[in-house]
């Protein structure tokens, strides 16, 4: 509960050799660590990334630790294990925090560890220099949970994972074969089986969303350069401006509400006091001390569930920073990448398609990551247009 490091430093970290119980960066292994993470977020998953590793002649953790300490190399010093991958992936102190209390076990006689829940565990922030960053490694996350699975045509779709069903809120499965040249590549919900289902397909081409997701992301870029504070407002508006003065209230009325429980501790020993000096009756004492506690644990109450909106509220503010960054980090680009995708994109809702004057049209949402969707006052039939096109194509 102190915050120490339970367990030897994870690949990427070492030993401080004036400190044990701290951990530096070990900028070999940490190099590969952050490839690993920046590999992910470009679509690969875990036995790709070993396989990549493998290809390049990256040392394994193994094959490392023996190089760092001049022993000799095990026999295949650059096979990666899908499991190693997955490790890397999941460990939370590449962010610079130190996690304790990840298992346990029922008895000193047992060896066996079991896992605790995210609940049972104790988060140490800032505890060592981190290696990734914190948007980063949540962003894995979400990916990891929404794995996606290459086809038998050996192409991966670049929105696998993130296409989702506007009507019934299943996964669009991307659709392929070997016979396709690429531009028959498509997303269908889950949920349609040749109209039998419960369901309609939510048809559309993976190209038509390559072309609203790139115009998409055009238009916000656009924005935010033309006018960043404009831009910024925008966001806050649909996000938290509303709040905003609602969380001034809230900060005072914590700042207050800490000052009385202080206040009131103060009280309660006085009250004490004079009780153990008789100056007040017993009876006295009691019916006092009880209100005290009474309210005192009404206030702390308030404290937390008013310091959690307002820790919230800070962490979108940040996230607009986030968002910032990466919108500076791809200005320019003309083509999508996976990487491009997963670092912009959250989820994309694709409506069912409707008739208009014998045309097909059809609606798409854009819900980006760490501001949310982005409601841009430009032409709102930008994606019925691209669907259109898309029909007269197929």
């Amino acid at each position: 509960m102190a915050g120490e490091h339970l367990t030897k430093p994870p690949y990427g970290y070492k030993v401080d050799p004036n400190d044990r119980k701290k951990w530096i960066v070990d900028e070999e292994a940490a190099a590969v660590v952050k490839r690993i993470f920046d590999l992910c977020v470009a679509g690969n998953g875990p036995m790709r990334i070993a396989k990549i590793l493998k290809a390049d002649k990256v040392l394994t953790t193994r094959a490392h630790y023996a190089k760092q300490k001049g022993k000799l190399l095990p026999d295949n010093p650059y096979s990666w294990n899908e499991s190693t991958i997955v490790a890397v992936l999941e460990r939370m102190d590449y962010c610079g925090h130190t996690v304790n209390f990840k298992s346990y076990s029922k008895s000193h006689k047992l060896k066996k560890r079991i896992p605790t829940t995210k609940e049972q565990q104790a988060i140490f922030r800032n505890t060592h220099e981190a290696i990734v960053e914190e948007a980063v490694f949540e962003r894995v996350q979400e990916l990891r949970a929404n794995k996606r699975r290459p086809t038998k045509a050996e192409r991966q779709g670049m929105f696998s994972g993130l296409v989702f069903c506007a009507d019934c809120g299943s996964k669009l499965h991307f659709a392929t074969c070997k016979s396709f040249d690429g531009s028959q590549d498509n997303y269908r919900c889950a949920r349609y089986k040749s109209n039998t289902g419960d369901c309609t397909a939510h048809f559309i081409r993976e190209e038509v969303l390559r072309k609203i997701v790139l115009n998409r992301i055009f238009a916000v870029t656009a924005m935010f350069y033309e006018d960043i504070t404009a831009f910024m407002e925008l966001t806050q508006k649909q996000r938290f401006d509303e709040a905003e003065k609602d969380m001034k209230r809230k900060l005072r009325e914590v700042g207050q509400a800490r000052k009385r429980i202080a206040e009131l501790d103060r009280i309660f020993k006085r009250i004490y006091e004079d009780d153990i000096n008789g100056t007040i009756s017993h009876e006295r004492f009691l019916k006092l001390s009880a209100e005290y506690e009474a309210e005192q644990k009404e206030l702390t109450e308030t404290v937390n569930a008013e310091q959690l909106e307002v820790d919230t509220y800070e962490q979108n503010k940040s996230d607009f920073d986030s968002f910032a960054a990466t919108i500076r980090k791809y200005v320019g680009i003309t083509e999508l990448t996976p990487t491009i995708v997963n670092e912009f994109i959250k989820k994309i809702v694709v409506h069912a398609p409707e008739k208009i004057d014998g045309k097909r049209f059809q609606k798409v949402d854009i819900v980006f990551n760490f501001v949310g969707q982005i409601h841009l006052s430009a032409d709102p039939q930008t994606e019925q247009k691209e669907a259109d096109k898309q029909e007269k194509t197929a």
